[in-house]
C-alpha cells in the first residue's frame, strides 16, 4: 500500500494510470463497437477517455520543464549516439508539449482563432521525431550489448575445458536468422530496461505514424500500443532501476 500511495503522489504516475485508462477505453470501445447490444457502453466509454484524456492534459502542463532537464542532462553522456539522439529527442519533445499546451488552451476556450488541425499536425510531427529518435538510440544500445554477448560466447567457445554449445546455430549459413533471433533475445533478457524503453517506443510511435498519415492504423491497434507503453512507463516509475540509464 506504502508503495502505490508514493507511485500515485507523483505527478508522472497519475499520468501514467490516467494513460492506461483512456487506452484501455479505447482498445475496448474498439472492441465493443461492433455488438449491437453495447451502444451504451460504448458512449460510457468514449465519454470516459474524453474526461481521462482531458485529465491528462493538466498533469502535462508542466513537461516542457522536465523536458528540458532531460535535455540538459542527456547532453553530458559520454557516448556520442546516445547524446545526440536523446538531445535532438529531448528538444523535440520540449516543442511536443508546447504545441499540446496550445492545443489545451484551445480546447478550454482561451484562444478560439487558433488552427486546432496545424498545431495538431506539429505536435503529432515532433512527438513522432522524439519517440523515433529514441527508438534509434535503442537499437544503438541493443548492437552494443549484442556484440558483447557474442564476445562472451566467443570467448566461452574457444575455452580448451569447455564442450562445443550443441545448439550453436552460428556455423549454419542458412540459418543466420535463427541465429541473430537468439543473440537479439540473450541480449535483451541480460538487460530488462532495455527490453522494456523499447518496448515502449515501439507502442508509442504507433500514434504519430497513424496521425501523420505515415501508417494508418486503427482505434484498437493505437489503444493496444498505448496501453502496452502505458504499464511500461508505469513499471519505470514504480521501479526507477528498470528506467534505461544514459551513460
Amino acid at each position: 500500500m506504502d508503495a502505490f500511495i508514493r507511485f500515485t503522489n507523483q505527478t508522472q504516475g497519475r499520468d501514467r494510470l490516467f494513460r492506461a485508462t483512456q487506452y484501455s477505453c479505447m482498445l475496448l470501445r474498439y472492441l465493443l463497437e461492433p455488438k449491437a447490444d453495447k451502444e451504451k457502453v460504448v458512449m460510457k466509454l468514449k465519454k470516459l477517455e474524453s474526461s481521462v484524456s482531458t485529465g491528462r492534459k493538466w498533469f502535462r502542463l508542466g513537461n516542457v520543464v522536465h523536458a528540458l532537464q532531460a535535455t540538459q542532462q542527456s547532453i553530458h553522456a559520454t557516448d556520442p549516439v546516445p547524446r545526440l539522439c536523446l538531445t535532438l529527442a529531448s528538444l523535440n519533445r520540449v516543442i511536443y508539449f508546447i504545441c499540446d499546451t496550445i492545443l489545451f488552451v484551445r480546447s478550454i476556450g482561451l484562444a478560439s482563432g487558433i488552427n486546432k488541425e496545424k498545431w495538431r499536425t506539429w505536435a503529432a510531427r515532433h512527438y513522432y521525431y522524439s519517440v523515433l529518435l529514441s527508438l534509434v538510440r535503442d537499437l544503438y544500445e541493443i548492437s552494443l550489448q549484442m556484440e558483447q554477448v557474442a564476445h562472451d560466447r566467443a570467448k566461452r567457445e574457444k575455452s580448451p575445458s569447455r564442450e562445443p554449445l550443441g545448439y550453436s546455430v552460428a556455423d549454419e549459413e542458412t540459418e543466420w536468422l535463427q541465429s541473430f533471433l537468439l543473440l537479439l533475445f540473450r541480449s535483451l533478457k541480460k538487460h530488462p530496461p532495455l527490453l522494456l524503453d523499447t518496448v515502449k517506443n515501439i507502442c508509442d510511435i504507433l500514434n504519430p505514424l497513424d496521425q501523420l498519415g505515415i501508417c494508418k492504423s486503427n482505434p484498437g491497434i493505437i489503444g493496444l500500443g498505448g496501453l502496452v507503453s502505458s504499464i511500461a512507463g508505469i513499471i519505470t516509475v514504480a521501479y526507477p532501476q528498470m528506467k534505461l540509464k544514459t551513460h
